[in-house]
């Protein structure tokens, strides 16, 4: 399993930016398809998952509302629309996967730098 994450970039407080996870190598739908966000000296935190096959979503409480979870099956993407951005949701996002039976996610991807600015 290979993930891509990428999307990332500066934008302003208030702004919005879409991430994208690019898999190849998923051998079936069951998977869940997590977003993580790590600032440098603060541990890795869950954004979001999605399973990949029914499209139950998860949200933390800091982007409920602001951020949304979504999949292209013909594109085997999913991707991370983040809305409202503060300074705050400055971090490096990752794009991961795991088995729903799982405890821990299996696959990362490499991270992607998303900066907001006051």
């Amino acid at each position: 399993v290979q993930l891509q994450a990428y999307g990332g970039g500066l934008v302003q407080a208030g702004g919005f930016l879409r991430l994208s996870c690019a898999a190849s190598g998923l051998t079936s739908s069951s998977y869940i398809m997590g977003w993580f966000r790590q600032v440098p000296g603060k541990e890795r935190e869950l954004v979001a998952h999605m399973y990949w096959s029914t499209s139950n979503t998860y949200y933390a409480e800091s982007v409920k509302g602001r951020f949304t979870i979504s999949r292209d099956n013909a594109k085997n993407t999913v991707y991370l629309q983040m809305s409202s951005l503060t300074p705050e949701d400055t971090a490096i996002y990752y794009c991961a996967a795991k088995r729903p039976y799982k405890a821990q996610y299996d696959y990362w991807g490499q991270g992607t730098l998303v900066t907001v600015s006051s």
